[in-house]
């Protein structure tokens, strides 16, 4: 079998990993608007990772975060750093609880997103500047016909220890959480048709809001920058991540284009709402404050157009300037697991039992498809890239 799409997978890959790019989050894909979308590999049941122990081939880095005894850590050291992990499996309604410990400094952002390929997003945010509170967040479709989803809680010490932050995402309702304590819950009914509800991936990163050079002044207002650099390096630092996924399967995908989770099918298994919850969460004290002039997250062209335009809001900023690459990118080119492949209870991706195991680095990849070219069998990587 002989092919170019390893070839050109590889190359991107190979350019990704020695680009300085910027934290973006955007869909190759839209599966509402866009034919041909691949499916998303499901996780299908629940994992357990310890990043005291190192790196998980669960998710797919950027930016080179580290790894140490405290976890994992996402650094940012100068203009243009965004460490950032990205899950290669996606949850359809799922638990997810981190312990991390959040980054200081004036207009550095933590970040914990979900988010899935038709733009559908739940978040927790950290600025810098503010270490006893945290805001939450969440788009359905990419739309902003409203500006009020972002509130702040408090949280003691975000920056001075950890802290376990959780959601909790059914059918029924969306619960964020502090140390096992409800601090905000959403319904479909008060989510002004915009709840989140299709297959989402779990992104793990750092950025410079805050920073005038990449970022326009709307952002850097938001991330209560500008960041002062004689003060770096900025850390955010990951203990664990536990993540259960209440639906089944090894991949899930889209029916139709209403992006409705009754339309989301599961290969070899089921879509689950999350079961039938014992009432929904009224225990969530007042909201600190909302956030009415945060920069919204979809803009331009980018709701699943052919055609994409980097946009100048969060989570987006600017495209890397350090490497420019013609590789083909498709839109096949993001973190996923081939068909067939599973992941263990502890987060560790296993191929099918007739595929050969080969631990290669990275970095090596783009060498050897050079030296052997395209003419030899391999599984289908799907690979991300960022502009």
């Amino acid at each position: 079998m002989r092919t170019t799409s390893l070839h050109y997978s590889v190359l991107a890959t190979f350019a990704l990993s020695i680009a300085s790019t910027h934290a973006q989050t955007y869909s190759n894909c839209n599966p509402l608007t866009q034919g041909g979308c691949p499916a998303d590999s499901a996780l299908g049941k629940s994992v357990d990772i310890d990043f005291t122990q190192g790196a998980s081939d669960s998710f797919t880095p950027q930016g080179n975060p580290t790894y140490g005894s405290n976890g994992a850590s996402f650094t940012i050291a100068k203009s243009g750093d965004s460490p950032q992990l990205t899950s290669k499996w996606y949850i359809m309604f799922g638990h997810v609880e981190i312990v991390m410990q959040a980054a200081p400094g004036a207009g550095i952002v933590s970040s914990v997103v979900l988010q899935s390929d038709d733009l559908d997003e739940i978040d927790w945010e950290w600025l810098g500047a503010q270490p006893d509170q945290v805001q939450t967040n969440y788009f359905g479709k990419g739309q902003t016909t409203t500006y009020n989803r972002g509130a702040f809680s408090s949280v003691s010490g975000s920056q001075s220890g950890t802290h376990k932050y959780t959601i909790d995402w059914t059918a029924d309702q969306i619960v964020w959480q502090i140390d096992g304590n409800t601090v905000r819950t959403l319904t479909p009914a008060n989510a002004d048709n915009q709840y989140p509800q299709t297959p989402m991936q779990v992104k793990i990163g750092a950025w410079a809001g805050g920073d005038p050079a990449t970022n326009p002044p709307g952002t850097v207002q938001w991330a209560q920058g500008p960041v002062v650099w004689s003060q770096a390096p900025f850390t955010m630092v990951v203990n664990s991540v536990s993540v259960q996924d209440y639906s089944t399967g090894t991949q899930y995908t889209y029916s139709g284009t209403a992006g409705t989770w009754e339309s989301i099918q599961a290969v070899g298994g089921s879509v689950s709402s999350g079961g039938t919850p014992s009432g929904i969460d009224s225990s969530a004290p007042a909201i600190t404050s909302t956030s009415s002039d945060n920069p919204m997250p979809f803009a331009g062209t980018h709701k699943g157009s052919s055609t994409y335009v980097t946009p100048s809001e969060w989570p987006w900023v600017g495209t890397a300037t350090t490497l420019a690459t013609s590789a083909s990118v498709t839109n096949t080119n993001y973190p996923g697991l081939p068909s067939g492949w599973t992941v263990t209870s502890s987060g560790k991706v296993v191929p099918p039992s007739s595929a050969p195991v080969i631990d290669i680095p990275t970095r090596f990849l783009y060498l050897i498809a050079l030296s052997l070219g395209a003419g030899f069998c391999a599984p289908s990587f799907r690979f991300r890239v960022r502009p």
